[in-house]
């Protein structure tokens, strides 16, 4: 369960105090897979990036099975970062000249997941996402659609509890959006939580439940 309860950031420069974020009160479940929308500025991936671990709130707290993660040792907190979570981003952020397992195989080496142990997670994480396949690809020879296929199994190999998804469908088109919709379900169906931010109202329509944003406050909960 991730809990959270006031949640805000502010910011301070020469118009004065500016607030991305502020009075966030969420639940998400294992297992649910929930939209967060809102035009530009809205405050989507400011609070995407302190639900993540990444950004230090102002106020408020952001509890995993309990725990403050805020109040954990920087060390503990890089810990939860790279054993609980796992982050899809619009534009991939893969390396081009190396191939589909090494840019995986990365993930695991920044969790000091031992060498002997990596092969099958790979294999297992490209075969959920239809990549197997193109294991030994370079990275800058395939499609979007594949490329973002990648950056989810490479999300998936540490097996994290929760799924971050910035804009995941951003630079695709429809079908190939449709299709990494689908793979994001089918990690809720596997007792994920994933939270997704998007603009497209076709793709929020696919998940759970859907939460906007206005000027960084929920306006609106949609199930």
């Amino acid at each position: 369960m991730l809990k959270v309860r006031n949640l805000g950031k502010k910011y301070e420069d020469i118009s004065g105090t500016i607030w991305p974020v502020r009075g966030v009160d969420l639940d998400v479940p294992k297992g649910r897979f929930l939209c967060i929308t809102g035009r530009s500025g809205s405050g989507k991936t400011t609070l995407l990036k302190m639900l993540g671990g990444i950004l230090h709130p102002t106020e408020g707290t952001v509890e995993v099975e309990g725990v403050s993660i805020y109040d954990l040792p920087e060390k503990k907190l890089a810990a939860y970062r790279s054993d609980k979570t796992g982050f899809i981003f619009q534009d991939y952020f893969l390396e081009d000249k190396y191939t589909v397992y090494q840019n995986i195989e990365v993930a695991m080496m920044i969790n000091r997941i031992p060498e002997r142990n990596r092969k099958d997670r790979i294999e297992d994480a490209l075969q959920q996402v239809g990549m197997l396949h193109k294991e030994f690809a370079f990275v800058q020879n395939l499609s979007g659609g594949e490329k973002q296929r990648i950056s989810i199994a490479r999300a998936i190999v540490t097996q994290p509890d929760i799924l971050f998804a910035d804009e995941p469908c951003g630079n695709l088109d429809a079908e190939n959006g449709r299709e990494i919709m689908q793979l994001l379900r089918e990690q809720v169906q596997k007792g994920r939580s994933v939270i997704l931010i998007t603009h497209n109202r076709e793709d929020a329509e696919l998940t759970d439940e859907i939460i906007t944003l206005k000027d960084g406050k929920i306006i609106n909960y949609e199930n």
